[in-house]
């Protein structure tokens, strides 16, 4: 199977993987942030069902996590670059040991990392749903 640097193809494979719920950080709040490698979506994905039952839409700013609740919005910032956006997690993953966040291809597009396919970011979370003060 050919593979593409740097851009993860777990979309699919996301929405039929559960995690125990003793996995989805239940202690999450709003100025939490975390430190790792972001990737993005393969374009082949477009349509497909995400872990929230939304189609992945590669023109829209969201995400996949492992553990954080889905809803979460999150800000995202090149640390190389310093560039950011918030986006929206609607989807499990990435399933890649020492990623992060999986972003959407425009996600990726308006942090620049479209050619080089990862990146390191700071992903601070803004809210979270049903939490008082998110």
């Amino acid at each position: 199977m050919h593979r593409i640097p740097g851009i993860l193809r777990s979309g699919a494979l996301a929405a039929l993987l559960v995690l125990p719920a003793a996995q989805v950080s239940a202690k999450v709040v709003p100025g939490d942030v975390q430190k790792g490698i972001a990737s993005y979506y393969h374009d082949s994905l477009h349509g497909l069902p995400t872990a929230s039952g939304t189609p992945y839409d590669k023109n829209r700013l969201s995400a996949a996590h492992k553990t954080l609740p889905l809803g979460t919005k999150v800000r995202v910032t090149d640390t190389a670059t310093g560039k950011s956006i918030v986006v929206r997690i609607n989807d499990r993953g990435p399933f890649i040991k020492g990623r992060i966040i999986d972003l959407s291809r425009a996600a990726a597009a308006k942090l620049d990392m479209l050619h080089k396919g990862l990146a390191r970011v700071r992903v601070e979370i803004l809210s979270v749903p049903g939490r008082r003060g998110s």
